[in-house]
This record gives C-alpha cells, structure tokens and sequence, in this order.
C-alpha cells in the first residue's frame, strides 16, 4: 500500500487517484535562462523516484513538465527584469536560442542522472494564448484588476482561503515581508497575472493581448499548461519546497477560482540540498540550522558537469540524494560527494562479482539476462523489505539499506541476487544493468613492463622507487600482489 505524504494535509496518507489505475501528475520545470545546478536536480531526481514506485505499483502515470521561456521575473515581486531576457543580454543571443541551449542542456542532465523524461514537455511560450483564456476567465469572474501602466493582477480579497497550502497568516502579514509592494497593489499577496511592455521601447518578448501588448505572469503559465494537457483536475502536483508559500500559493488561487473547484489532490515538495556556511574568524563551526544555506542564495552555483570534470561519476550523486529522505534537508560537502562515490565503487565491485558468479551458474555459453529471466527470479524476503520501504512516503534510505542487504545474501543462488538488484534499480535508477569494468588507463604491456621495472628496483633495494611505481599503478585501478612466485596484477 503506497503511502504519501501530502503538504496539503501535513500527514502521510494512503494514496489514492481521481481514476482508478492512472496518474496525473504536473512538475514544475526549469527555467532555461541557465544552466541548472545541484540543487535544483535534487528535486528532479525525487521527483523520478516518486513517478518509478507509481509505475511498479501499477499506475500509469501521465507526466507533465513545463518549461520556463518567459515571464519568469528576478524576484517574486511582480517587477524586475526577466529571467529569460537577462541571459540573452548575458550571453548576446537571442531569448529563443538561449532557451533551446539550456533546455538542452537541462535534458542533458536528467540523461547522464537517469531520470526519466516526462510524457509531455510545455513551452510556456507555445501556450500564450490558454495563458491569456484563463487571464480572460478570473477577469470575468471578477477576480482580477488593472494597474496602470504596469499589468494585471490577481485580487487575493476575493480568495477567503487564499494561502491554504502554506498556511500564510493573512492577517499578520505585512507588505514586503514576502513580497515587495507595488505601490498600486491592494494587497501583499496579489500578483501578476499579465504584464504590460514599457511604451517607450519594445520587449524581447511581447505578445498582442486583450489588455494590450505584454507577457504572461509567471504563475500563470503552469495553471494553464496543466489544465491543457492533464484536465481540470490534477492527482498529483511537485516542486521544490521553496514553491509552497509564492507559487504554488498561487497556483492554487487562480486555478481554483478559474475551475470554479478543487484542483489537486495532491501536493509533493522536496526538500533543499543546503551547503555549510563558511566557519567563523575563529575557525569554529557554527552547529545550528543557521550554519546551512540554500545554494541558490549561497554564491556557488555547482553544475552536474563541475562534479564529472573533478572525477566524479555523476550517478554518485544520484545516489548521494538517495541517502536522504526527499523530505529532509542533504547537506552538501565534497567528503559526502566521496563517500558516496566510494559507495557505488562498492557497490559496481560486488555486482560484476555476482554477475560474473551467476553467469558461472547459468547454461554454458548463455548470456545472464537470458538464464535470469527464464531461471531465476527476485528473493522475495528482500523485495518485501525493499518495497515496504519505498512505499513508505519513498522511503530511499531505507531502500538502499535493503539493496545492500540482498548483496549480503551469500546463502541465495547469485543469479537470484542479481534479478533482485535489477528489480531494485529500477526505482533507485543506479544503472545496475549497465555496470561493467572500467577500462584500463594503461596497457597491459605497460604494466607487465612497470612490474619489471619494480622488480628490479626491488632488488637494488630501491624501495622508494618500488612503491612509487605500486602506487602509481593503484591509481590506475591496478593492485599488484606479491607472492611466491612472483608479482601479479589485478583490477582494483
């Protein structure tokens, strides 16, 4: 029984559909004006473990993703330059090639993370005009007015329950302690559902309008993108934490007043990947939640592509994420970073290990995935385990813990140990199918002829030289081993 955890009702409950057997589901996508960093792929990655256990528990899931191309301004203070306007002013391209290059890029990252892709991708640009039809309906409906000059918006007043996924106390909240007031704003709260052009020069982006040239707000982009392509009624609907008490907020708001009925059922957020904090003069670490800061506000900007050019296997990430609950804040250091990349060294050692055990136990001369498939099956005590955990509000943690618990089986034939890790994988998405030997960094002739060179420098007493050349080796991925015979290598 798949169990999840719902912001909307602060409780994990069982979860249920709109329709028996499918999934709706809408998450908020990128916005291509930059490359995404770390942090940011955190949440896709616990997004495509959520959307994994749906499909295993027998949903089909319909995925929807939109992007960000416009409207998306610098702050959520209705005002400022936007996003996809200041990285084509960055870069001296134009706004649609800046954002081709970084949804390419962006889809890139989910490939290398083996995250799937969504069924459905939405340019916020290819649906300006459902963006203006629900503009069109909350003014009908008299839940919007006009600042001169600057844009429509939405009137919060109108809302008695405006807030309630963030639980805002209305009451007390005082402009420009969420957003900063427009002057012609009637409430903190209200925002931007369409933005004028300036009329002394013409936007990067502008569209003709029933309020004249302009460009949608951004929250009203996944709105209009969602009832386009999932209905009038979502079952699921994810995002960063971060997205609860602005964007979301107002999702909510227009939708439902939009519809004129409930929208989403469910409400999914993962938590932030936070950094430390730079220690104090004196050198001490700071231990409290203040010790820790977003990415996004903390001056680094780490890429997946930072991560592979220092060396790492970027599925190490993947797996870093895994090791916490999607709902916990992860702590982002380089010593994590290593631990976990030691982990799926292990974890690549003992899977050829058993791969190579089970083909020994196979039919002569047939491949594994065959003999497996027809000849052995998953260790059931062990899916059990692996399962319970992952239908446990995607209870990751605990699911590798079990992972490593069926490498541990010694007693189970190693052709069922290995169907269960495929089984496994194909929620924790760690390539296990695709695990193989690294290719050798030098030849064997090379390393034939280094092992002589060590020989001799061993006897000549050359100690120094005969562990440099040991270590240097074992940076390769080459353990040498002395015995009686002589010296012999092998892969680490």
């Amino acid at each position: 029984m798949l169990k999840l955890y719902n912001t909307s009702t602060r409780s994990v409950d069982e979860f249920t559909t709109i329709e028996p057997g499918k999934v709706r589901m809408y998450t908020c996508g990128p916005t291509v004006y930059n490359f995404a960093h770390i942090g940011n792929l955190r949440t896709y990655i616990f997004e495509d473990v959520l959307k994994r256990v749906l499909r295993r528990c027998g949903y089909d899931v319909n995925h929807v993703m939109n992007v960000t191309d416009v409207g998306h301004l610098v702050s959520d203070a209705d005002d400022g330059e936007d996003k996809m306007v200041a990285g084509a002013t960055r870069e001296g391209k134009t706004v649609w090639q800046i954002a081709q290059f970084y949804w390419d890029a962006f889809r890139g990252d989910l490939a290398r993370l083996n995250i799937v892709e969504p069924n459905t991708w939405c340019r916020a640009t290819d649906h300006i005009a459902e963006q203006i039809d629900l503009v069109r309906g909350l003014e009908e409906k008299g839940y919007t007015y006009e600042i001169a000059g600057d844009g429509i918006y939405f009137d919060t007043s109108k809302l008695p329950d405006y807030g309630k996924l963030a639980r805002l106390d209305l009451a007390g909240l005082q402009a420009g302690a969420r957003v900063e007031m427009h002057v012609d704003k009637r409430q903190p709260t209200d925002f931007a559902l369409w933005k004028f052009s300036p009329t002394d020069k013409q936007r990067l982006m502008e569209w003709d309008s029933p309020w004249g040239k302009g460009f949608p707000g951004w929250h009203v982009e996944c709105s209009a993108m969602a009832i386009r392509h999932l209905g009038e009624r979502l079952d699921i609907h994810c995002g960063g934490i971060d997205h609860v008490p602005v964007h979301h907020t107002n999702e909510i708001a227009q939708s439902e007043c939009y519809l004129g009925h409930d929208w989403c059922n469910w409400w999914i957020h993962g938590e932030f990947l936070v950094l430390p904090k730079p220690k104090s003069e004196d050198g001490d670490a700071d231990d409290t939640e203040d010790a820790f800061t977003k990415m996004a506000k903390s001056g680094e900007f780490l890429k997946l592509d930072l991560l592979a050019e220092r060396g790492y296997d970027v599925l190490a990430y993947r797996y870093m994420c895994l090791t916490a609950h999607y709902r916990q804040q992860l702590v982002f250091t380089w010593e994590a970073l290593d631990g976990a990349a030691n982990a799926m060294k292990n974890l690549t050692k003992q899977v050829l290990d058993i791969k190579t055990r089970a083909e020994a136990e196979g039919k002569s001369g047939e491949p594994i995935e065959s003999h497996i498939t027809n000849f052995r099956a998953p260790i059931e005590s062990h899916i059990n385990k692996f399962r319970e955990a992952v239908e446990n509000d995607l209870n990751t943690p605990q699911a590798l813990a079990a992972m490593w618990g069926a490498l541990k089986d010694t007693d189970a034939p190693a052709g069922d140990v290995f169907a269960t890790l495929l089984e496994m994988d194909k929620i924790l998405g760690l390539g296990i199918a695709e695990m193989k030997q690294q290719a050798l960094k030098i030849s064997e002739q090379d390393i034939e002829q280094l092992i002589a060179y060590r020989m001799a420098a061993r006897k000549d007493r050359d100690f120094a030289v005969s562990d440099m050349i040991r270590n240097d080796l074992l940076d390769d991925g080459i353990v040498l081993e002395d015995g009686p015979k002589g010296t012999t290598w092998r892969r680490a």
